[in-house]
């Protein structure tokens, strides 16, 4: 067996307009088909890669019930749980891009450069408290990653 990338990931969440409207807004994905669940939820594509009509169905939402249980999944009235599960990542570009959108819409980020490696990460939460974590390998994104911190650094001090 090998496992070769990411498919998915599921958010429950009790504001599925709310969720909706993050992924679009923030990270710049779409809503798109979805299969006819017994449960309410949306799928959120990516942008499309060339050749490619729709994109990938990256992050799954589904309405999450006040109670928490997940109707349709996992079996009669409870979701499959996620354990220890702490955060998901992307692989990005285009940085200054998504600083000016976070600042933009309010969003708190924070962001780090990886000792020892070519990377730098920005970090946000959805608005149910999914951490997630964008990796920028690009080197004018890793620049401008260091730049932001910089003048971060000096705002702060």
């Amino acid at each position: 067996m090998a496992i070769h990338q990411l498919d998915h990931y599921l958010v429950r969440t009790p504001d599925l307009v709310r969720a909706i409207r993050f992924y679009e807004d923030v990270l710049g994905f779409h809503s798109g088909p979805r299969p006819p669940f017994a449960f309410a939820g949306a799928w959120m594509y990516t942008a499309p890669a060339k050749g490619d009509s729709e994109g990938c169905a990256l992050v799954h939402l589904s309405q999450r019930q006040v109670e928490g249980a997940l109707q349709g999944a996992g079996g009669s009235g409870g979701g499959t749980g996620t354990g220890a599960f702490d955060h998901i990542a992307f692989a990005a570009s285009g940085i200054d891009e998504l600083h000016a959108r976070l600042e933009r819409l309010g969003i708190a980020f924070r962001e780090r450069k990886v000792p020892d490696l070519e990377l730098h990460q920005v970090f946000i939460q959805d608005p149910d408290g999914v951490t997630i974590e964008l990796n920028y390998a690009d080197p004018d994104d890793i620049a401008a990653g260091q730049h932001s911190l910089a003048r971060r650094s000096a705002a702060v001090g």
